[in-house]
């Protein structure tokens, strides 16, 4: 048998390859595809030195904001924000963590970056419900128990804490069945339920059981508390029953259901 003449032989080579303009989009497809792919790497390379090896985002400022007691010079220096670093390589979580572990005065914090040129230190400082007192000083306490400075004059508002714990009877049995610790805590957790004109007013909070907790207001007037529990309720009925009896010299919200005031 014959094999296939020369025309046939071009004519398969010109059907595989295609007409001519097919060739030309594949081409131009192909090219396309190269040209798109080193822009993609041009652009992914240009964004990476801007970030990281450009002077235009790095850090510049670290403006603070929430400070009361502490000064923007202490959380700055806490914070120890790397100025000059590329912004986008700050570590913010450990700039909270640094700031928590050096100032125990604060409560929570924000780190933020603020482009371009800044890291945002938003911070809220620990509000003292009670005082313990330690030699001439005095250790501020928060709402959540969390004793966190040692300052040398006790701030106006914030009452006192006094363990009266007698030696003897019921209030010893309490103090060997609580501990000495549990009753700071409850005394804190009466100090931080006290609504605020009477936190304002109080000098002390006295410790005598566990279930037997009283204020002692700055003008001599005195609040039997109770323990600390149902704060709240014991909250609200002080507020009433102060209005209800302006003159009383003594109130009793202990049962928050049953209060009692007297003139004596």
């Amino acid at each position: 048998m014959a094999g296939p003449t020369t025309r046939e032989r071009g004519e398969r080579q010109q059907e595989s390859s295609g007409p001519p303009l097919v060739r030309r989009i594949k081409r131009l497809r192909l090219r396309t595809i190269v040209i798109l792919a080193v822009l993609v790497v041009l652009v992914a390379a240009g964004s990476v030195w801007v970030l990281y090896g450009s002077s235009w985002l790095r850090v510049e400022r670290v403006p603070v904001s929430g400070t009361q007691v502490l000064t923007p010079a202490e959380v700055r220096d806490a914070a120890a924000v790397p100025v000059g670093a590329p912004l986008v390589s700050v570590d913010t979580d450990a700039i909270a963590d640094r700031m928590r572990r050096k100032l125990p005065r604060i409560d929570t914090v924000d780190v933020s970056r603020s482009w371009p040129h800044g890291i945002e230190l938003k911070v809220t400082e620990r509000t003292p419900v009670l005082l313990v007192r330690k030699g001439k000083n005095f250790i501020e306490v928060d709402h959540k128990g969390v004793r966190f400075a040692t300052i040398a004059q006790a701030p106006k508002g914030v009452p006192l804490l006094r363990m009266s714990v007698s030696s003897s009877g019921s209030a010893a049995a309490s103090l060997r069945r609580f501990g000495t610790d549990r009753l700071v805590r409850e005394a804190v957790l009466v100090a931080g339920e006290l609504p605020g004109p009477v936190r304002r007013l109080t000098g002390t909070v006295e410790v005598h059981s566990y279930d037997d907790i009283r204020l002692r207001l700055a003008d001599g007037r005195t609040v039997a508390w109770g323990s600390g529990e149902d704060g709240r309720a014991k909250a609200r009925t002080l507020t009433a029953l102060m209005k209800a009896a302006s003159g009383a010299r003594h109130f009793d919200v202990s049962v928050p259901t049953a209060p009692v005031s007297s003139a004596s």
